[in-house]
């Protein structure tokens, strides 16, 4: 079985379209996948008791609870790898993780990210986008490496800037479309773990 985790920060909209996804796609079934788990550097992540409620385990790891950023990423490697995933999914997980964390999982960790890397890594990318003068904005789904927001892109969706946008405007209508993207991707790349690919 590919088990897939999903870490979040927050009410994990994008965890919640994937879970979505994978029942109504029979992820099981036809990529031999689950949603192994939740995890969430917040005790008070709305997510948490939606994938409880979904059947899914569901636990929190306070970041606030550790000395250092290292301490943090080993303890949650520890929670993470006890449900041995094919996949790691990073869903609105707001940290920053280290490089020894990142190394290992290399190649198993992905994100979304709410514009068309590589133009706007990091945060306030909505308004930085409406500042820019930009008539296009979007998501991008990547692979996670030691670079912040610069992986392999694995697929993007495009959304126009409309006259009059507000940040909060056009992030709305690019969530929307993370909510499809996101779970497109990971059903591809699970489809070629499948596969042996």
């Amino acid at each position: 079985m590919n088990n897939v985790v999903i870490l979040i920060s927050g009410s994990g909209s994008n965890m919640r379209a994937i879970v979505q996804a994978a029942l109504r796609e029979d992820w099981s079934g036809r990529h031999g996948a689950r949603i192994e788990a939740v995890i969430s550097n917040k005790p008070d992540a709305e997510g948490l008791a939606w994938a409880r409620e979904a059947g899914i385990a569901a636990e929190a790891l306070d970041h606030r609870d550790f000395a250092s950023r290292e301490a943090f990423d080993e303890a949650l490697m520890q929670a993470i790898d006890r449900h041995s995933p094919a996949l790691l999914v990073l869903a609105g997980f707001m940290r920053i993780l280290g490089p020894a964390f990142v190394w290992h999982y290399q190649g198993r960790m992905v994100n979304i990210h709410p514009s068309l890397l590589p133009s706007f890594t990091g945060l306030h990318t909505h308004r930085r986008a409406l500042e820019a003068g930009c008539t296009v904005a979007g998501a991008t789904v990547h692979r996670v490496t030691a670079d912040l927001d610069l992986g392999p892109i694995l697929g993007q969706a495009v959304v126009p800037v409309l006259p009059g946008d507000t940040p909060e405007a056009l992030a709305a209508r690019v969530l929307a479309q993370e909510h499809r993207l996101y779970p497109r991707v990971l059903a591809g790349l699970l489809a070629d773990l499948a596969a042996g690919r």
